[in-house]
């Protein structure tokens, strides 16, 4: 296949990657509530200190933490989880790459990243939304990772958020849409009779090769066909006006309500079912009462008392946003369900220690979702078990029909569906 054709063909593929496939789409038909389930993924760039978090005894009669505190009216609904890590993954804060993938050494210059799991779900249920997954953060970087290893750039203002889901798109916009996808069409069409009449010159490995394309091809077409249809339905309407974008980036409290408020929104309109959120650390002293130093700083506290209390302001104001959005999930009801009931939220950080930049036991809760929760999920803190078990748990649970996910051994032990 000649060069050309090639990256024709990829950048016609390049345009479905976030868009769903046909043969899920039933015109007018919709799921039942109970046939939805949702993710949404959470990562605190900065850690959250280990001793405010995690309970000293195990199972379901813990003592809460401070930190657990915050999630009090949802005990029965989250599991906290500790001595966890992924395998192999070092690297500080270069960690936060593998996060949702798990792929090994990240802080290597050799590093090849893998698929996050949140794009392996939207390869199986993105096909069932107007968008596949939403990739969200304070700034431009994101958690998600392509099949490829490829970087997906997060959305950072709100009101981007806003408009992409909610805001219709001028009759010209939307036509010329619709054209690039169906030139779209066209260009695999062509190569795709192309690869064809090659079938009858090649090797039999070659055969196998041009079956796995022409598979490709055909999923791509029927994600095309799926875009179109798209185009043609009309955006959900919100019922809220759209958001104001906070200016003040040392803002952190007001930036990140606002993008919960959006992934509340995007849940409540079904515009999407897979969602990651990175709430990323500053080099500057947040926009906080009782704050008064910069909350990288902070977070390298070395067991300094001063330091620590600010950061457990800082982080308690980080969980509580959370503990908000659970909230407002468990009072949006579908059908009878819950959102909370019909979405695994997994809140964590790639940092188990910050201030030694210790990847190791890391902060991990998990709540909502088709699990039997309350409890804490107590794991061995100086042979750590591994976090993808726990993330193929979640996979699963979605759907996914795999027995494996990066370096699991099973999926977590201790953690029952429901």
């Amino acid at each position: 296949m000649k060069n050309i054709e090639r990256r024709q063909f990829l950048q016609a593929a390049g345009v479905t990657m976030m868009l769903p496939s046909l043969e899920s789409f039933s015109y007018g038909a919709q799921s039942s509530a109970s046939d939805k389930q949702r993710m949404v993924c959470i990562n605190f760039g900065l850690g959250l200190h280990g001793p405010h978090l995690f309970p000293e005894k195990s199972g379901t009669d813990y003592e809460e933490t401070p930190y657990l505190k915050v999630f009090s009216e949802f005990r029965g609904r989250y599991t906290v989880i500790s001595g966890t890590s992924h395998p192999q993954t070092g690297g500080g804060h270069l960690s936060d790459k593998a996060f949702l993938t798990a792929a090994p050494n990240p802080g290597s210059a050799s590093f090849k990243n893998s698929i996050s799991i949140d794009q392996l779900a939207a390869d199986k249920i993105g096909d069932q939304t107007r968008f596949a997954s939403l990739v969200l953060g304070m700034r431009s970087r994101g958690l998600s990772v392509s099949r490829n290893g490829v970087d997906i750039p997060a959305i950072s203002r709100a009101s981007t958020v806003f408009n992409k889901m909610f805001l219709e798109s001028k009759p010209k916009e939307k036509a010329e849409k619709i054209q690039q996808i169906k030139d779209g069409q066209s260009v695999m069409d062509f190569v795709l009779g192309k690869a064809k009449s090659m079938q009858n010159r090649v090797s039999k490995q070659d055969k196998q090769k041009l079956d796995e394309y022409f598979t490709a091809v055909r999923s791509a077409e029927q994600r095309l066909q799926k875009a179109e249809a798209w185009e043609h339905q009309p955006k959900p309407d919100p019922g809220v006006k759209a958001p104001r974008d906070v200016v003040d980036g040392k803002d952190l409290v007001a930036k990140a309500s606002l993008m919960y408020d959006m992934m509340h929104l995007a849940l409540q309109s079904d515009s999407t079912r897979l969602i990651t959120f990175f709430e990323e650390g500053m080099n500057a002293v947040p926009v906080i009462d009782g704050v008064s130093q910069d909350y990288h700083n902070l977070s390298h506290h070395g067991k300094d008392p001063a330091k620590l209390t600010e950061l457990q302001i800082v982080e308690e104001q980080q969980l509580g946003m959370v503990a908000a959005f659970l909230k407002k999930l468990s009072e949006t009801k579908e059908e009878g369900q819950s959102l909370l009931d019909q979405t695994q939220v997994l809140i964590g950080s790639n940092l188990g220690n910050a201030s030694s930049h210790d990847t190791r036991n890391l902060p991990i809760i998990l709540a909502g979702g088709r699990f039997r929760h309350g409890q804490h999920l107590a794991f061995d803190r100086k042979d750590n078990y591994p976090l993808p078990n726990l993330y193929l748990s979640m996979l699963q649970q979605l759907g996914l029909e795999i027995d494996s996910f990066a370096s699991s051994t099973g999926t977590i032990r201790g953690l029952e569906h429901i």
